[in-house]
């Protein structure tokens, strides 16, 4: 079995600098438990004793790593790890948790440790993946107030808060004081596109240690897709390279036949611009899909959610005070149904952000067509299209349509309305 850090593909340098920050944080532990009467002389202790149990041997505890020379060295308690989306930031800070807790202080992938939080039901691991729109800071409170506790398994407590450059404000200020005064045993782990202030505050991101990372080439995505996913080399190099790097996308697009569909409908989106008429109703027509996509995606956990409040406050009970209950769930069922429309709202721009990367991939494929640069194209399928607009725009042409759609993107980021965003640049891209 590989180790945790198995699948964050073509991030070497990151890697190496969690390997040894884990073991740095293994060597904290040994250095603060006191050593038990008759162990080896370094630090040899239960930890020790609990790998060799789970090894299923009594032979001496492996050599320790070379930053265990010098016990925090590399550990510190708060990491921001940046990159492009796919770049596997999430999928790092998940990874490092693992080789926290990991009983060999390595990541092994094995044991119960790893094992546990690799799953997500390490009872010292707390995941943040905001649904809505923003991280409000009730929820942030409420976390730091629960990290603060000592860790049930004399390790760390891990706080991992995906997509941190959604929070609000006074979330910011609430986890700034956490990290500013943290806990002995408690780890925070942020996710941010990069440590922009508009990404991240300046004070949260000075007391951090920054981890980047870097678009994975498509060579390393098809390999990670082929080996862990079981999909066929030729359909992984296509996926990889549709994909632009992104892991996710990529494996959407390898095992999801309407995913592919999706793609094709975008893709079909530079045919279709023949004037102002065509580009409104391009305009509605992908921003209509993108509704459809994500209304699929959570119409399963509403229902599901609301069906579990429901019967949390008494429904379908009888007598007076079930009743009762009822008639006064209407606050509680607004709330649900606020959070759910938050939901919806982020699904819907994370499908229709989808479209755009894919729409862009395309004009980048004209751009370089027209430069002659020998560079290989993002969508394959559709280089033939792509050298044909580059014949007819030439590469001032296909540069302002790229930037039309990456302006989009940018304005919807922004809280421009998507259908507003959507209509201007489809007309951008139909004027030239």
């Amino acid at each position: 079995m590989t180790d945790v850090f198995g699948d964050l593909v073509g991030q070497d340098e990151a890697v190496d600098t969690l390997r040894r920050a884990a073991a740095s944080a293994a060597a904290l532990l040994r250095a603060a438990v006191p050593v038990a009467a008759g162990a080896p002389a370094g630090g040899y202790d239960d930890l020790d004793a609990l790998a060799e149990e789970l090894d299923g041997t009594d032979a001496d505890p492996p050599p320790a790593p070379a930053a265990e020379a010098d016990p925090g060295a590399g550990m510190t308690h708060a990491w921001i790890f940046t990159g492009p989306p796919g770049s596997g930031r999430s999928v790092a800070a998940r990874a490092f948790a693992a080789a926290l807790q990991c009983v060999h202080g390595t990541g092994c992938g094995s044991c119960p440790g790893c094992h546990t939080t690799l799953t997500g039901t390490h009872a010292d691991v707390r995941l943040v993946v905001p649904d809505g729109l923003s991280i409000g800071v009730g929820e942030m409170r409420a976390l730091v107030l629960r990290a603060a506790s000592t860790p049930s398994g004399g390790r760390w407590q891990v706080v991992i808060i995906e997509d941190a450059d959604r929070l609000t404000e006074a979330a910011g200020n609430a986890l700034l004081k956490a990290i500013e005064e943290p806990p002995p045993r408690t780890v925070f782990l942020l996710c941010a596109p990069s440590t922009h202030p508009d990404d991240i505050s300046v004070t949260i991101r000075s007391r951090c240690r920054v981890v980047p990372l870097r678009q994975p080439p498509p060579a390393a995505v098809a390999e990670v897709l082929v080996r862990r996913d079981g999909i066929a080399p030729d359909v992984a190099e296509w996926a990889a390279a549709a994909a632009q790097g992104h892991v996710g996308r990529a494996r959407r697009l390898a095992r999801d036949p309407e995913a592919r569909q999706r793609r094709d409908a975008v893709l079909a989106v530079p045919r279709r611009l023949t004037g102002v008429g065509a580009a409104f109703d391009a305009a509605s027509a992908l921003i209509e899909a993108a509704e459809a996509e994500a209304a699929a995606s959570v119409v399963e956990i509403d229902e599901a959610e609301r069906t579990a409040l429901q019967t949390a406050l008494g429904a379908g009970g009888t007598g007076r005070g079930a009743a009762g209950a009822m008639r006064g769930a209407a606050g509680q069922l607004k709330d649900l149904e606020k959070r759910q429309k938050s939901r919806a709202t982020r699904a819907q721009r994370d499908a229709l952000d989808r479209a755009l990367v894919d729409l862009a991939g395309f004009y980048r494929d004209a751009l370089t067509m027209a430069l002659r640069a020998p560079v290989a194209p993002v969508h394959t399928d559709t280089a033939a299209l792509a050298g044909a607009g580059a014949q007819k725009w030439d590469a001032e042409g296909s540069l302002r349509r790229l930037e039309a759609v990456l302006e989009c993107r940018a304005a919807i980021e922004a809280n421009v309305k998507p259908r507003i965003a959507v209509e201007a640049m489809m007309l951008a891209l139909w004027r030239g």
